[in-house]
């Protein structure tokens, strides 16, 4: 049982450091070269989390097709989102926007799939969407378009969940990540030719490598921690970011966040706990998201 928490502590801490690294290299790097470059390390990730029940040729043939390059699209715009959001803007800022994609799979749970979203959910979203005020303060700080794509963020992992939820269990696994890496190197390698490449440095290059690495080990971790626990167990771990978040922000950028924002993180985290435990109590699963920069779904569970 403990072994669960502290496979998915040291996932979400994995999942923390890549977004780190993403931002430490970020200045000089286009989006496309630095998601290219992750995503070329974090492609190993494929290798280390298939499913034993699942084939390679499980990567190009779906019963989904659609939903499969649907999810692969959201991924992408995550992804590119992420990656700007991380260079530009505060760590605490991006990841209290990034964490409204809850807020995007309730509205998107009763209005697209029709699903019974009672106040309980309700309610802890609106909390939750103040806690995201108290961090940002829109009107009192300037909102930069770094917010806006860590918003992106929020809503392309949330169109993602939801996809994968209409869909249910039929989709493999390595269906849905091989196609998403596929599509990000694809996408990114022809942005990168228009934008043209610059050769990045070898501090740059190590932290991207360290990004790729870090998310293949994380995936890694958090496949384990899918085999012998459950969502509920393994969901509340997920609000640790926050906290790697300030950790990170302060020891690496200097980032140091007022005391309003610690207070929203806070009341983010204690939304979204409060929502897995009343789900939990009622036997109902949480799907979480992994690193906001990969934007790759963290295990089965969520396919």
């Amino acid at each position: 049982m403990t072994n669960v928490y502290i496979l998915a502590l040291l996932a979400y801490a994995a999942f923390s450091i890549t977004d780190a690294s993403v931002k430490g290299a970020g200045g000089q790097l286009t989006i496309f070269e630095i998601a290219f470059i992750v995503n070329v390390f974090a492609g190993l990730a494929l290798l280390i989390t298939r499913h034993p029940n699942e084939k390679w040729r499980d990567f190009w043939r779906t019963p989904y097709p659609l939903a499969v390059h649907g999810r692969a699209i959201c991924g992408v715009v995550a992804s590119l989102c992420g990656v700007y959001a991380f260079t530009t803007i505060p760590l605490a800022h991006a990841y209290a926007l990034v964490f409204l994609s809850p807020l995007f799979v309730t509205i998107m749970s009763a209005l697209v799939l029709k699903e019974y979203v009672g106040p309980w959910r309700w309610t802890a979203v609106v909390i939750g969407f103040i806690g995201v005020l108290l961090v940002v303060k829109p009107g009192y700080l300037p909102f930069e378009l770094g917010h806006l794509a860590a918003i992106g963020t929020g809503l392309g992992t949330g169109t993602a969940i939801i996809i994968l939820r209409r869909v249910g269990g039929k989709v493999k696994t390595t269906s849905v990540l091989g196609t998403l890496i596929l599509y990000l190197l694809a996408i990114n390698a022809v942005a990168m030719t228009f934008r043209g490449i610059t050769v990045p440095t070898l501090r740059e290059l190590a932290l991207l490598a360290l990004a790729g690495v870090c998310y293949g080990l994380g995936q890694w971790a958090f496949v384990l921690a899918a085999r012998y626990g459950n969502a509920n167990q393994i969901a509340p771990m997920h609000y640790s970011q926050l906290a790697w978040a300030v950790v990170f922000g302060i020891l690496l950028f200097g980032e140091y966040p007022d005391a309003l924002a610690l207070v929203g993180i806070v009341v983010i985290a204690s939304a979204g706990l409060l929502t897995i435990i009343r789900e939990k109590l009622r036997g109902l699963k949480s799907a979480t998201p992994g690193s906001a920069v990969i934007a790759l779904p963290p295990s089965s569970d969520d396919s």
